[in-house]
């Protein structure tokens, strides 16, 4: 029997082996020098968009408390309470946005327009009592939670909830003080669509939110100043040379416009509770129903009514 001789690997082509005259052709990935890369052409200027500033200016003297990155949206989930034109839930948030202003002149209303809502918007306002934290999400991850949040919405119930007293309340950065309404009935409803969002949270990497909940829904808030920065001082984190530069020009205006305080007065909430805290207890003041679940991505609101019988 014959020896099968083995298999040797050849060109595709006869003319790979030798010239045209027939002359062996030498080895080319010995004797000629690797293919030069090409450079890319340089992207348009009207294709790429200009690099992202934050202008505190814009937006009361607030500082963005996570760097922007493109392609990434901050997100919360919350609970909304309407402030119905002429309701009395609105004209006492009024009235005690007012007297806190007495004791802190600088604080901000939420809603914005809180004081003249009549004049600025047809819808009615809200107040947000929030289900997650401020979280962050990319752009293939925002229909996650958004069925996520409404899948929760489908399988909850419509319930009544109270506010039940006053409390001053930090973000997590302490950059900002919050002058809020405290959620007494509904907290166990409250508690658990926040826990059913968890594992959604969990699966995109966020933080869930915190262990011991304080529901609540802030209507003020004011800018806190940081601990190398004087009070009533304008404040600016400078990372950059433009921000450095953005920064040295708020200081050089209007001081008062990014006023900041290092927390409310002592004796604010104790006030607001003994002048305000009955009327808040009353039914037709403190109590609201709970029939929606929101998420604001971005500058998307999504909005579902709780389905559940």
């Amino acid at each position: 029997m014959k020896r099968v001789a083995p298999l040797v690997e050849y060109a595709s082509s006869s003319e790979d082996d030798a010239e045209s005259d027939g002359t062996p052709r030498p080895d080319m990935r010995k004797s000629e020098p690797p293919p030069k890369r090409r450079k890319l052409p340089t992207l348009s200027s009207a294709l790429v968009g200009p690099a992202h500033i934050d202008n505190p200016a814009l937006h009361e003297g607030r500082v963005r408390t996570a760097p922007h990155v493109e392609g990434q949206y901050a997100a919360y989930v919350y609970v909304p309470v309407k402030l119905e034109r002429n309701s009395r839930l609105l004209e006492f948030v009024r009235e005690t946005f007012t007297r806190s202003k007495d004791f802190v002149p600088t604080l901000h209303p939420i809603p914005k327009h809180l004081l003249d809502l009549d004049a600025h918007t047809e819808e009615p306002a809200e107040l947000h009592i929030s289900i997650s934290r401020p979280i962050y999400v990319r752009s293939h991850q925002r229909e996650e939670l958004k069925q996520a949040v409404r899948r929760i919405a489908r399988s909850s119930s419509p319930f009544n909830a109270s506010f039940a007293t006053f409390s001053e309340l930090q973000n997590d950065e302490k950059t900002r003080t919050f002058l809020t309404l405290e959620v007494g009935a509904g907290h166990n409803e409250l508690r658990t669509i926040s826990e059913a969002l968890i594992p959604t949270l969990r699966a995109i990497r966020q933080k869930e939110f915190y262990s011991e909940p304080r529901f609540h829904a802030s209507f003020g808030w004011a800018l806190m100043s940081c601990p190398s920065t004087p009070v009533t001082r304008p404040t600016s984190e400078a990372t950059t040379p433009e921000e450095t530069s953005l920064s040295d020009e708020l200081r050089s205006g209007n001081e008062d416009s990014f006023s900041t305080i290092e927390r409310f007065p002592e004796e604010l909430v104790p006030t607001l509770k003994r002048e305000f805290g009955p009327t808040l207890l009353t039914p037709i003041v403190g109590i609201f129903e709970v029939d929606s679940l929101c998420v604001r991505i971005g500058k998307d609101i999504n909005r579902w009514k709780l389905t559940a019988s």
